[in-house]
């Protein structure tokens, strides 16, 4: 055989599943490998290398050892590689070993006494290594009729999602486990606005094992989320890689994976978690940064560096600045005359606006002071709206997967169902948010005399709160020389409030 003058040498390719070959099991890699190292003992052969792959030889399996073995054996690096079986060695069909035949390579299967070194064994080989690959047809085949009945009748098939345990062996249905408060708990957090880090930065510090036992992290909890089995549903990846999305029987219907008498989490829950993960609830409150202590903290931007701005001694100052970061041009005013003048530009221009006409600034007024005095009716409203912006997304995500082909094959019988629903979703959110169209009394800030007896009654945290219905933002640029009297006209840049976008 060509490449024998290399010296005597082999290389092993070993490879383990479960799989059984009549009534023995598949050997083990130490078992393989002490076959193949007497195999090379009693034919002269010293071996070389081990290769080993503990993965399935199926058709779309990689399986990085063995190419390396197969490569080496190309590239002569070695003139014959020993296999245990041919079932071993690749269920690919002839196409894996033609190559090496037509290149003179030595390659044996143990188990089958076949040796390429034999001209007469290469039929066998050849037929071998198709009735492999007909095999690893006919199993997979099978194996995806038997999951696809099992997941029809709910069961769960793989490991049990965190939170939950499988209630019966045979059904494989599922139950709460131990994990189960900690699930609801991200779950609530989530829907109360906290990010998804925070929540896997405080399990962490808390010692709450992972899904996987090692420590949390945002990706894990997002996934968590927007699982379809914390609704109880049975789950399925239509790509590698992609989302989980509910799984549907022949008959479009969507599959329960829980036991008698467990319930999911709750649905309203789901649905306002999702919603804050996709950026479509505002933070709570609790999770955002304190309250301002001064009237224009947190309104004024430093134009120099664009950061904030601090209290420092009686003045307004760079925050870069105070703490002894870098700053081109440094902003510093007089509280008493900045805000005095911020005051007065803030009362012109809810004066200037017009009620009537819908002026854009009166209505992000009207917006914010509504959410200011009836916080309740506001986050209802605001969820209402959260609810209109998912179900559009749904849609929206409906004709991408469908222009991406994931429509094209079976799937495809349930298209016009899924959209049908969406739809529906649709009108019913839309149908909610009108329901908060109702007219806002701002009479207040029509009357100059009641709104500056409002503001006049104030304590400086409603004055605070004034200020922000009206203004996001103010940049004040650096005074023309040190000493030189305050110019709000010259150093301020307000950004007056706008609608919020529905």
């Amino acid at each position: 055989m060509e490449g024998a003058t290399v010296g005597q040498q082999i290389d092993l390719y070993l490879r383990k599943s479960a799989i059984t070959r009549q009534r023995e099991r598949a050997l083990t890699f130490r078992a393989q490998e002490e076959r193949g190292r007497r195999w090379a003992n009693d034919n002269g052969y010293t071996v070389r290398k081990v290769w080993a792959d503990n993965l399935s030889a199926y058709t779309d399996t990689i399986r990085p050892e063995f190419d390396k073995a197969i490569g080496a054996l190309l590239a002569d690096e070695v003139p014959a590689l020993w296999c245990y079986a041919a079932d071993r060695f690749s269920r690919k069909g002839a196409g894996s070993v033609i190559p090496l035949l037509d290149a003179g390579k030595r390659i044996v299967f143990d188990y089958e006494n076949l040796d390429s070194a034999e001209p007469r064994d290469r039929r066998d080989i050849i037929n071998r290594v198709e009735e492999a690959r007909e095999y690893s047809a006919l199993l997979s085949h099978r194996v995806r009729g038997t999951k696809e009945q099992q997941r029809d009748e709910g069961a769960w098939l793989s490991a049990a999602p965190y939170g939950f345990e499988i209630a019966d062996r045979d059904t494989r249905k599922l139950r709460h486990g131990d994990a189960w408060p900690t699930l609801l708990r991200i779950f609530e957090a989530t829907a109360e606005g906290k990010s998804a880090r925070t929540i896997a930065l405080e399990l962490n510090a808390e010692g709450v094992p992972s899904p996987d036992g090692t420590s949390w992290g945002g990706s894990t909890i997002h996934r968590m989320i927007q699982s379809p089995v914390y609704e109880g549903l049975q789950a399925m990846t239509l790509k590698k890689g992609g989302r989980s999305v509910p799984y549907r029987n022949k008959r479009g219907e969507l599959v329960s994976v829980l036991a008698d008498d467990v319930e999911p989490v709750p649905a309203d829950l789901v649905k306002r978690a999702r919603m804050a993960v996709a950026g479509h609830l505002p933070v709570a409150p609790e999770y955002q940064r304190g309250k301002v202590k001064h009237l224009l903290s947190g309104l004024l931007r430093c134009a120099g560096c664009g950061g904030g701005t601090a209290i420092h001694g009686r003045s307004y100052r760079c925050y870069n600045y105070t703490v002894g970061k870098p700053c081109p041009a440094p902003a510093s005013a007089m509280r008493s005359l900045i805000e005095e003048y911020v005051f007065e530009r803030w009362l012109a221009e809810i004066h200037r606006s017009d009620l009537d006409n819908a002026d854009p600034l009166m209505i992000a007024v009207a917006e914010r002071w509504v959410a200011l005095t009836k916080p309740e009716e506001t986050e209802e409203h605001r969820q209402a709206l959260a609810a209109v912006k998912a179900a559009e997304r749904a849609l929206e995500r409906l004709a991408e997967d469908r222009k991406n082909g994931i429509y094209d094959g079976p799937m495809g019988r349930f298209y016009p169902r899924l959209v049908a629903e969406a739809e529906a979703d649709l009108i019913a959110a839309e149908s909610r948010a009108a329901e908060f169209s109702g007219a806002v009394d701002l009479t207040m800030f029509d009357d100059p005399d009641l709104l500056m007896a409002k503001w006049e009654a104030a304590d400086d945290a409603l004055r605070r709160d004034l200020l922000r219905l009206a203004i996001d933002r103010i940049t004040v640029t650096r005074g023309a020389r040190r000493g030189a009297p305050f110019d709000g006209d010259a150093r301020c840049v307000i950004e007056w409030a706008t609608p919020a976008e529905e």
